[in-house]
């Protein structure tokens, strides 16, 4: 077990958290460094249910139930490399904004696919940059 005491040197209120651990082998370090990883594990979570699908699935049986988790946890994984590689901030570039950017491109190609005569790559790449910020609610 932990307690914590947090006090305001100016106003002199206190406030305290207690942590509880039942491994009865970890220092007070391991458990206060685990008690902070929790809520990163838990916006994890929340992104691989909320983009992902983790949540939609509808399998029962253990194998499609594990590559469906993995699936999301790897996306995850995926979008946070992918945003900060588009934008030095993620917090301007957000899942949704990613999403947007991808889809629209996706729609780009198709379209060109149905022109009998395709355009050069320069005009390509500028109805793309166009087309990919449609949907997007951060980028500019």
């Amino acid at each position: 077990m932990v307690i914590i005491v947090k006090t305001n040197t100016e106003t002199g209120v206190w406030a305290h958290a207690i942590l509880f651990s039942s491994e009865l082998t970890q220092t007070y370090d391991q458990i206060i460094e685990y008690y902070t990883l929790r809520f990163a594990i838990e916006f994890v979570f929340r992104d691989a249910k909320q983009y992902w699908g983790l949540e939609d699935f509808m399998n029962v049986k253990e194998t499609p139930v594990t590559n469906a988790a993995n699936l999301a946890f790897c996306m995850v994984n995926i979008a946070l490399i992918l945003r900060r590689q588009m934008r030095p901030k993620p917090a301007d570039f957000s899942v949704l904004d990613l999403k947007a950017h991808f889809r629209g491109l996706k729609y780009v190609a198709e379209t060109l696919k149905l022109l009998p005569q395709k355009p050069g790559p320069i005009i390509t790449q500028r109805i793309a940059a166009k087309i990919a910020l449609l949907g997007a609610i951060n980028a500019t």
